[in-house]
């Protein structure tokens, strides 16, 4: 007997988005039909998702997600013999990551670094490196020399900065989170706040491992994500760690 396989996709993009209780409705009954699990969040200002299904399943979801968001998805995937959620879940937001600041993202236009070209940018002696993370998911891996800003939430970020980096004495500033939506949002306001030079890794920790030669890698330890597999290592693989979030995150789902 072949033993199933569940893909996992990750996605999001910021755009204008209207009627978005009809798009739920829209969605959700799509995920029933499809058994696809895990969580979309939609707003005005986009949408923003980890979900998990059957491969077969996965592709016949993205035709009816590039239907109602009108787009091209573009996603990070991943596999697991396990199913990383148990519920299927569509929810209407403020905001599709909560950073509680008004920012134009279109200042963050030039700022994306590709993969290919991170190593070099994080090496240069004059680059300030920037984990945009949280505190416990820092605390699972990193790349070597980023900064740690000791935060519960990304809406704590702004402040630490504010606090902690100078636009005129740090000039040139590279930044990263999991699967970059949160540097989407964060680029832009470092570009406000008078940083010269800013980049944000493209597709986040996620694409970097995923295109990254494991020899060439300058990722250290494992990545959190906000599922039931809790990290993945450089194979983008189940990692080993336990869960490590503070109570006030919701656990995943237990089987």
């Amino acid at each position: 007997m072949v033993e199933e396989v569940y893909q996992i996709i990750t996605f999001y993009e910021f755009k204008r988005l209207e009627n978005l209780t009809e798009i739920k409705t829209v969605l959700k009954s799509a995920m029933d039909e499809f058994s696809i699990k895990g969580t979309i969040i939609i707003a005005e200002e986009g949408f923003n998702s980890t979900v998990s299904g059957l491969p077969e399943d996965i592709e016949k979801f993205i035709k009816i997600l590039e239907n109602v968001f009108e787009t091209k998805l573009t996603y990070k995937s991943s596999f697991h013999v396990e199913r990383p959620f148990l519920k299927a879940k569509v929810r209407i937001k403020n905001e599709i990551v909560s950073l509680r600041k008004k920012v134009e993202i279109e200042k963050g236009i030039g700022t994306h670094a590709k993969s290919a070209d991170w190593n070099k940018i994080i090496s240069d002696e004059n680059t300030i490196i920037l984990d945009t993370r949280n505190d416990y998911e820092v605390e699972l891996g990193t790349f070597k020399g980023a900064i740690n800003p000791n935060i519960e939430k990304f809406s704590d970020l702004p402040k630490f900065v504010a606090e902690n980096l100078n636009a005129e004495k740090h000039k040139r500033v590279a930044m990263f989170c999991t699967g970059g939506i949160r540097c989407e949002k964060f680029a832009p306001l470092m570009k406000e706040m008078g940083f010269e030079e800013v980049f944000q890794l493209e597709g986040g920790i996620l694409k970097y491992l995923e295109e990254t030669p494991e020899n060439e890698s300058l990722w250290e330890g494992e990545c959190f994500v906000f599922d039931d597999r809790i990290a993945v290592d450089k194979n983008l693989q189940g990692g080993k760690t336990e869960d490590m979030r503070p109570l006030t995150i919701n656990p995943p789902q237990k089987k």
